[in-house]
């Protein structure tokens, strides 16, 4: 038996403004990491407990993933998210899907499919297909949002979407993620996104790629940031591999987020390795991560601004 080990994210990006903000963000990330941890400590497997955490989290609407999305420029929500299990390497996911409460469990749902990425069409129709209840993920403060950039006619090239509804303005960058090694010492990883906001319709997210979601059996990494600098990177898919080949997921972050930073990209990521070592990387100011190492719970909401990585 393996002791269970859980980190998740809330995205990636500029300063949290005031102390409120982080306490507010901090309880509500670690309140999602004790659920988790509950659930695979109780057996359920990788696969399982990352779905819930992701459920958990694209419900919390401070977060760019269900609830809460942010608008593409047409003013539509389109999410994307994507679920891979480390043991039996199989990576599933779904493309700018609407209307739909959680976009993962399409994911998980796909897991045992042989066609297992959807774009918009076919997420729409596998949605119906599971008789999955119509939902609007939109809220009042991503409408607001949108509206003003209407007014100013567009002149950002993204919204404000990191988990800080008190300061739009300086927010960037938001997904979710979870990774998880069960008690059998499975991994799994998810990710899931309402996308950068004001994109072009039709963009595709990193969320829904191995660029940005990725697991063997030995490590698990979901990313956070700008996707485009997220699929330039490789990242998850980089990280996965070279821990595959040898190196301690510590060095295997510490090399990949070096590049990362000489290429000026603007990203995160957590992950989890076969031995239980948990490790969390980012070049952006803030990364809105949490994580239970099996024995307390630590987050990564008030590191130095700049490229970093730690190990819990």
């Amino acid at each position: 038996m393996v002791q269970p080990k859980v980190i998740i994210h809330g995205g990636a990006g500029s300063s949290l403004k005031g102390k409120g903000g982080v306490e507010i963000v901090r309880r509500e990330l670690r309140g999602i990491v004790e659920a988790v941890y509950s659930k695979v400590s109780a057996g359920a497997n990788a696969r399982e407990a990352v779905v819930l955490g992701c459920q958990l989290l694209e419900d919390n609407p401070r977060f760019n993933a269900g609830k809460g999305s942010v608008l593409q420029s047409d003013g539509q929500v389109r999410m994307s998210a994507s679920l891979m299990d480390g043991t039996t390497q199989r990576f599933s996911g779904v493309i700018n899907v609407s209307r739909v409460q959680h976009p993962v469990d399409l994911a998980a749902f796909l897991q045992s499919c042989d066609d297992r990425v959807l774009s918009e069409t076919g997420s729409a129709d596998l949605a119906r297909e599971m008789a999955l209840p119509i939902f609007d993920p939109l809220t009042d403060l991503r409408l607001r949002e949108w509206m003003q950039e209407r007014d100013d006619n567009f002149q950002r090239s993204m919204a404000g979407v990191i988990a800080e509804s008190e300061a739009p303005e300086t927010a960037r960058r938001g997904t979710i993620g979870v990774v998880v090694l069960d008690s059998q010492g499975q991994i799994a990883a998810g990710t899931s996104t309402g996308g950068k906001g004001l994109e072009r319709i039709g963009r595709v997210s990193d969320s829904a790629m191995p660029a940005g979601n990725y697991a063997t059996r030995f490590a698990g990494i979901s990313c956070t940031g700008i996707g485009e600098d997220i699929i330039d990177e490789c990242l998850a898919a980089k990280i996965v591999i070279r821990v595959t080949d040898g190196l301690s997921i510590a060095q295997a972050f510490e090399k990949s987020f070096a590049e990362a930073s000489e290429n000026r990209r603007d990203l995160g990521a957590i992950g989890i390795d076969h031995t239980g070592a948990i490790a969390w990387g980012k070049t952006s100011d803030v990364l809105l991560a949490a994580y239970h190492n099996g024995e307390a719970i630590g987050d990564t909401l008030e590191l130095a601004p700049g490229t970093e990585t730690g190990f819990g």
